[in-house]
């Protein structure tokens, strides 16, 4: 009796379990059409005006041009090039694309005027939070939560481990909150502070980051490109991460060997001078653990799954209060009346004098204006990715590397290149998973490769690729957060340079890489037959 009542209690148990997977698998695969159709739909309005197809050679002339141009700016201008001469340049190099297409392959203006306006609306949210980033930004510093973060760090992380745990801390944040943008802003901006009072160059410290950050967005089920990724080419989500794991693991464990190593060998700031830089820390803010409340808060809001914008902007307000309480001399130096600091210390400039000029430089803020730049080159960034896919050279530069399939290697690094120059040529993160995905979908089907293989190559070349290009909006945006050009932290953000060359390499070893089909294997449980896939 003992044992058919245990039988019964398991066969109930595994139909109520086969019901609500069921319920759960209608529901995801309900979600997924839907993002399936929309990308079909905008792939299809996005082309359906097209008369002529440009080449491949012409399809590229743009991009090329861009670079020629944006080296001639950087070279002429330096630092002072994102005040408006790259922002120049963008503009310029997309009228030459509407006038091959109008003069050339016969696109209306009509048409570049909705893809224009379709892409620059599509980053609404992102320039808001990239104005509350710089009020965050500008509040954390004066109120003294990022030098209380700095101070006790300093205390705890030894110079030796310092690159290896930055990019640690920062994965962990990022996998908890699922927004490498978030983790940057915050503990970033802390973990930049502390480099640079160890003596670490500033390129090392943001790769660190910047690695960590973008490990820990890719693989966590929070993340809106993880789930835009998969979501859109009909993969389960945590199937889709868990298949991530073969190659991101292997990338962020190179990378952290890498850090490790650079972290014994790269000769730090003397005692003697960090000990000076605290004392000036001490001595300009009042350090304090209540200051502490404001990150524990923030992280709190992120786990209960607020809203970016409401939460970064509930955290500026906390910080405020917390400066009005704490560092009432510090306002005082930016004016006599704590109101206005206050307001300043969020939308503008702000510079505090220390007895250590190093420091004096990294507590000088910006605010919400120091991000109007950024915003400026974001816009003409999505009027050049407008113009490029409104005249079909978008689909052009897919072509000719889908034209080079010819088995599953060829197969993911075409999948990976066309991702990468998709963020060269687009400068959106979320239209280039959009595209790459549904741009070879067909591909994978026919040559019968499951989806999961598309979606986590889609992942390994544009979400984490995007942050390494200087017009796209995620390397407009990190960069502007922590203060270092693309071009500076570029060389040393390992995870990211390491993730597309892993994919191709687990692809030419075919390691799990299954035909439809291939992956499945019975699984006895409980009495029952259930099919399951790694």
């Amino acid at each position: 009796m003992g044992n058919n009542k245990n039988g019964i209690n398991c066969e109930c148990v595994n139909a109520e379990e086969s019901v609500n997977a069921e319920k759960s698998a209608n529901a995801e695969k309900s979600v997924n059409a839907g993002n399936a159709a929309k990308a079909a739909k905008a792939k299809h309005s996005a082309t359906a005006h097209l008369k002529k197809r440009p080449s491949a050679l012409l399809s590229f002339t743009p991009i090329a041009l861009l670079v020629i141009m944006l080296v001639a700016t950087i070279r002429a201008f330096g630092s002072d090039s994102l005040a408006g001469a790259s922002q120049v340049t963008l503009i310029a190099v997309s009228a030459f694309c509407v006038l091959i297409g109008m003069g050339y392959l016969n696109v209306p203006w009509s048409s570049f005027e909705k893809a224009i306006t379709k892409n620059v609306s599509s980053v609404s949210s992102a320039l808001i939070i990239l104005l509350l980033i710089g009020a965050l930004g500008g509040a954390w510093m004066v109120s003294g939560v990022v030098p209380t973060l700095i101070y006790y760090g300093m205390h705890i992380i030894h110079p030796s481990v310092f690159l290896a745990s930055t990019c640690l801390i920062c994965a962990l944040v990022s996998l908890m909150t699922g927004s490498s943008w978030t983790t940057i802003a915050t503990i970033g901006i802390a973990l930049m502070g502390i480099g640079r009072a160890q003596g670490f160059a500033d390129g090392w410290v943001a790769g660190a980051i910047i690695s960590g950050a973008y490990f820990g967005d890719k693989i966590s089920p929070l993340s809106e490109t993880t789930t835009l990724a998969s979501g859109s080419l009909g993969v389960q989500l945590f199937s889709h991460i868990r298949y991530m794991l073969l190659t991101t693991v292997p990338s962020i464990t190179l990378a952290l060997i890498i850090f490790a190593v650079a972290g014994l060998t790269i000769d730090t700031t003397e005692t003697q001078e960090v000990s000076s830089f605290m004392a000036a820390l001490d001595g300009r803010f009042n350090i304090t653990p209540w200051l502490l409340i404001v990150p524990v808060a923030t992280g709190v809001l992120i786990a209960r799954k607020t809203p970016p914008i409401v939460t970064i902007f509930l955290s500026t307000l906390l910080a405020v209060a917390c400066g009005l309480i704490f560092q009432r001399e510090a306002l005082a130096e930016i004016d006599p009346s704590m109101f206005k600091a206050a307001m300043m210390s969020v939308y503008g400039e702000t510079t505090l004098s220390t007895s250590n000029q190093m420091l004096t430089e990294l507590v000088s803020t910006r605010g919400m204006a120091g991000m109007t730049d950024t915003i400026w080159l974001i816009i003409c960034a999505m009027c050049f990715g407008g113009t490029m896919a409104a005249s079909g050279m978008v689909g052009g530069i897919t072509r000719l590397f889908i034209h080079m399939v010819k088995g599953r290697t060829s197969l993911v690094a075409s999948t990976a290149t066309t991702g990468v120059m998709l963020n060269v040529a687009i400068a959106d993160q979320y239209l280039c998973i959009l595209l790459t995905g549904n741009m070879f979908r067909d591909v994978y089907d026919r040559e019968n490769y499951e989806r999961r293989l598309l979606s986590r190559t889609t992942e390994d070349a544009v979400t984490v690729t995007s942050v390494l290009v200087p017009w796209n909006t995620c390397g407009m945006t990190q960069s502007t957060v922590l203060g270092v050009a693309t071009t500076t932290y570029l060389p040393y953000c390992f995870f990211n340079i390491i993730s597309p060359i892993m994919s191709v390499v687990v692809a030419a070893i075919g390691y799990k890489i299954f035909r439809k089909g291939e992956a499945e294997t019975e699984l006895p449980q409980c009495g029952n037959t259930v099919t399951a896939a790694w």
